[in-house]
């Protein structure tokens, strides 16, 4: 049997958002990193998104005027139901992603739509939120979960489909988990088994993506909407040095299921400037960088963007760049932000979380001495070198007090008088795959059968915190009003979703 009898499917589902909320498609780079290993291997694939639909699709139906209200409340943006089941007909295997534990709801509602209508699919997930929440994704028909990074599992399921008559055998596969009656049956993933040199990864198949139809919605993942728009997303690195209690990285450690994938690992300067010229190729003007870390190596960082500079690009780091990076002895490091602005960066996210060392230290692994450092200096260089800049804010630990939340509050105003353009608040949230979600399990402070619908930075997430979750939220909606500047309220307000229509 040739390698073409089995297609997949990668399917981004509807997205769900809560009223008033900006919908913008899924972001993830799940999709483009397992295609391109998919089409290495000669092996059909194609990308769904039906948040937005394909060419067949009228974007106005299925997106800029489609708002369908759910039994929970939240809004359903995307195709319906039956233009699903009429994508995923012709293929063999379908794979979910399942990073954003807000959109579980809609994972797992995709997945029964299409077990039912197609019992004989095999039905993939994958991502930090699959793993830690496996009942659940079986339970809604998927067999088989991928627990780590799959661009080499993916390849190794497609074989077993293609070598049974009927339901796969997945115990030779690693770094899988898969059903089996009364039990789940796990097989971790080992150093081994792990890829350490991310220049032997497939180039990612971003052309798989709709891309002229997120262009035209204008919404990128991450970074500020508005203009004329041609963006595409890219990693030069996975991992991170820092172990924070409220990220996933923290629980992919040595001898983790996930295996170490939490380990800070690069691409070579010459794989990004590839990657880079296959973005262009495809009329991509915007790079919006994921990494975790950009400047976790910060002699390869600074080197990097050397090489980078000049080649045409608009930059945007997503994540943030992690602030004891920007500086040098606890001042502006004027290299960095030169290198910077010189690679083609128009705005960075700032990541202060907490005005409290103790915050910092117990749940932010320690990497700020936010009293040492010379912020106020950083912002006003940052702005001097025409660098938009967003702080983000973090309240809500469960050990939190009222006084350590007005402290941050308080920084982040003082931030503001200092030039910064905008300050982002958001209540702490307990991912499952994190620390913070064990601890607030193991404390009382979360629910295991919590409802994933609530997991959102604008919801106060646990309870029996020092300061309760509706006085959280108080606290979280009133800082964002009173700290930003009336221009930016009034652009962000702009941001949100047409009123719910009737399913």
């Amino acid at each position: 049997m040739s390698s073409r009898d089995v297609r997949v499917l990668l399917l981004y589902p509807p997205n769900q958002t809560l009223p008033g909320v900006m919908c913008k498609p899924n972001g993830s780079l799940a999709y483009p990193s397992l295609g391109g290993s998919l089409r290495r291997h000669g092996i059909d694939v194609a990308v769904f998104d039906a948040c937005v639909g394909d060419d067949t699709d009228d974007l106005n139906e299925v997106f800029f005027d489609r708002a369908d209200e759910l039994p929970s409340g939240m809004l359903r943006t995307g195709v319906d139901d039956e233009r699903i089941l009429r994508e995923a007909a012709d293929y063999d295997i379908v794979g979910i992603t399942s990073i954003f534990t807000e959109q579980e709801t809609m994972v797992l509602h995709c997945a029964r739509i299409i077990k039912e209508a197609f019992p004989e699919k095999i039905l993939v997930s994958g991502g930090v939120n699959a793993r830690s929440r496996m009942p659940q994704f079986f339970g809604a028909g998927f067999d088989v979960v991928c627990l780590s990074e799959a661009e080499e599992t993916i390849i190794e399921i497609v074989r077993a489909v293609r070598a049974s008559a009927g339901s796969p055998d997945f115990s030779a596969i690693a770094g899988v988990a898969w059903p089996e009656p009364g039990r789940i049956r796990v097989n971790a993933t080992t150093s081994k088994d792990m890829v350490w040199d991310l220049d032997t990864l497939p180039m990612p198949a971003w052309d798989l993506l709709p891309n002229s139809r997120y262009w035209e919605i204008g919404r990128p993942h991450g970074g500020v909407p508005g203009g004329v728009l041609s963006y595409s997303s890219m990693v030069t690195s996975l991992g991170c040095p820092f172990h924070c209690a409220y990220c996933h990285i923290a629980g992919e450690q040595e001898g983790s299921i996930a295996g170490y994938i939490g380990k800070y690992r690069i691409k070579s300067d010459e794989r990004v400037l590839e990657e880079l010229d296959v973005l262009k190729g495809l009329g991509v003007n915007q790079v919006f960088i994921e990494d975790d870390s950009l400047l976790g190596d910060k002699r390869r960082g600074l080197r990097l963007l050397r090489k980078i500079r000049g080649a045409g690009f608009d930059i945007v780091d997503v994540n943030g760049i992690n602030i004891v990076h920007l500086l040098k002895k606890w001042k502006p490091d004027h290299e960095v932000l030169e290198v910077l602005v010189e690679a083609g960066f128009s705005q960075i996210a700032l990541p202060f979380e907490s005005a409290n060392l103790r915050i910092l230290r117990k749940y932010a692994s320690n990497k700020l001495n936010i009293e040492k450092s010379d912020i106020e200096g950083l912002i006003r260089a940052c702005k001097d070198y025409g660098i938009r800049i967003m702080g983000n804010y973090m309240i809500g630990y469960p050990d939190e007090t009222r006084e350590e939340i007005d402290r941050t509050v308080e920084l982040a105003r003082r931030h503001m008088s200092y030039g910064l353009d905008s300050a982002n608040f958001f209540c702490v949230m307990p991912l499952p795959g994190t620390p913070l979600f064990d601890q607030a399990i193991r404390d009382g402070n979360l629910d295991r059968d919590f409802n994933p619908d609530m997991m959102n930075f604008l919801r106060a997430n646990m309870r029996n915190t020092i300061v309760p979750a509706d006085e959280l939220e108080e606290i979280r909606d009133r800082a964002w009003e009173e700290v930003n500047r009336p221009e930016f309220k009034a652009y962000k307000r702009t941001m949100v979703v047409n009123p719910p229509t009737v399913a």
